[in-house]
């Protein structure tokens, strides 16, 4: 079953945004969201797994159409409080979405994907409500950091020790399997360099590399419509003769017959 949070494991997440890597993923986030999806005002855009409302605060400032869903009806109340009137929250699986095809430009999954039982059909979901792009968030399980953490034992800490993670590929797996060979883009969080600053360090933290402790990937929704030729399985047959005008072809023979009848 999918990790719904409840009050503890709530806390869990707030202690954890609030720490270094809560704030440096929030901080990657901000600066790559836009250049992933290049949001315009006023789109229509929905967050599943909004949580209590931090990256929807975020998106609010870019002037978007806002809306989230999460399944935790105690999530959802915290993002009523924080956000009021802002935005439209629903309650709702992200594996069978409360909403309608093509309601949204853009849907986007923050550190949701890792607490799904099935990404896959949460990923075909967003693809049928979104009609333009989904924007993806995940801690990288090839990062040093990721591997650090799970070496040290320090997310069994943390709401991360009931999720699991991906990697670029097994997102771009997923995304292909879902909506197929759609345009995706991604970008990495730079990868702390332990180099003396110089050349080779700038060059290091300027590199889109797959190994970052965050990515985000974004993946262009495009819809195509296939028809199939079938073949004619009825027997064309002889027409019969048409009305034409209200009128019909009478036999001049019957006419005859009829004018001797009147003449007797």
């Amino acid at each position: 079953m999918s990790v719904i949070f409840d009050v503890h494991l709530a806390k869990l997440y707030e202690s954890w945004y609030l720490s270094s890597m809560g704030r440096a993923m929030e901080a990657f986030v901000e600066k790559n969201l836009p250049l992933l999806i290049a949001p315009q005002p006023g789109e229509r855009i929905l967050e599943i797994g909004c949580g209590s409302g931090n990256h929807l605060l975020f998106l609010n400032r870019l002037g978007l159409n806002l809306t989230g869903v999460d399944a935790s009806p105690y999530m959802i109340n915290l993002c009523k409080k924080r956000l009021g009137s802002r935005c439209t929250l629903k309650t709702g699986r992200a594996e069978d979405l409360p909403f309608d095809d093509n309601e949204f430009d853009i849907a986007i999954f923050i550190n949701t994907l890792e607490f799904l039982d099935s990404p896959q059909q949460a990923l075909r979901e967003a693809g049928r409500v979104a009609r333009r792009k989904i924007f993806i968030t995940v801690i990288n399980n090839l990062s040093w950091q990721c591997l650090l953490h799970r070496i040290s034992g320090s997310f069994k800490k943390n709401l991360f020790h009931h999720a699991q993670s991906f990697n670029l590929w097994q997102i771009k797996s997923q995304l292909k399997v879902a909506y197929g060979d759609v345009p995706i883009g991604w970008r990495s969080a730079k990868i702390q360099s332990h180099f003396p600053p110089g050349r080779w360090s700038e060059k290091i933290n300027t590199l889109n590399c797959p190994f970052g402790p965050f990515l985000g990937i974004s993946a262009a929704i495009s819809y195509t419509m296939k028809t199939d030729n079938l073949s004619l399985k009825v027997k064309k047959t002889a027409q019969k003769q048409s009305i034409v005008e209200g009128t019909t072809t009478i036999r001049s023979d019957k006419i005859s017959e009829s004018n001797k009848v009147e003449n007797t």
